[in-house]
């Protein structure tokens, strides 16, 4: 095993995921990258900070995600890993993770069950069955 790949959007949930990848990357000495997609969803709550802060929906979405990643990206550092690659990306969630995944070459992807995702299922969100079903690598979905 050489890199780990771990979604994540800032949730507990992906919170999780993100420990549990940066452990297993730590112990093996393996690369971890980080991923934060963000879908340009411009709700309600995002359409007032933009009037508020005076900045476009993208710039918004990019401090978001920034702020995300470094979060990530600390708690990966204190866990021991020793290189760590932040990514952020924009579009479809899970095909996002999924392109990322096969443009690093991932052996693993790590991802939460549930997350911020807007409809997800029953007991799987539909990101984490899609990784599951679509992924080029082992994915490890975390509880």
């Amino acid at each position: 095993m050489r890199r780990i790949l771990v979604a994540t959007d800032g949730s507990d949930g992906t919170d999780r995921a993100v420990d549990a990848a940066a452990r297993l990357a730590a112990a093996l000495h393996v690369e971890l990258w980080i991923v934060n997609v963000m879908d340009g969803d411009t709700g309600e709550e995002l359409s007032k900070i933009t009037q508020v802060e005076r900045s476009s929906i993208g710039d918004v979405l990019d401090a978001f995600s920034d702020q995300i990643l470094v979060k990530a990206n600390t708690r990966s550092h204190s866990l021991g890993v020793p290189e760590v690659h932040p990514r952020s990306r924009s579009g479809d969630f899970a095909q996002a993770i999924l392109e990322t995944a096969r443009e690093i070459n991932a052996d693993a992807i790590f991802a939460g069950k549930r997350s911020r995702e807007r409809l997800t299922g029953a007991l799987l969100g539909s990101v984490s069955q899609k990784l599951a079903s679509l992924a080029p690598c082992m994915v490890v979905i975390v509880p």
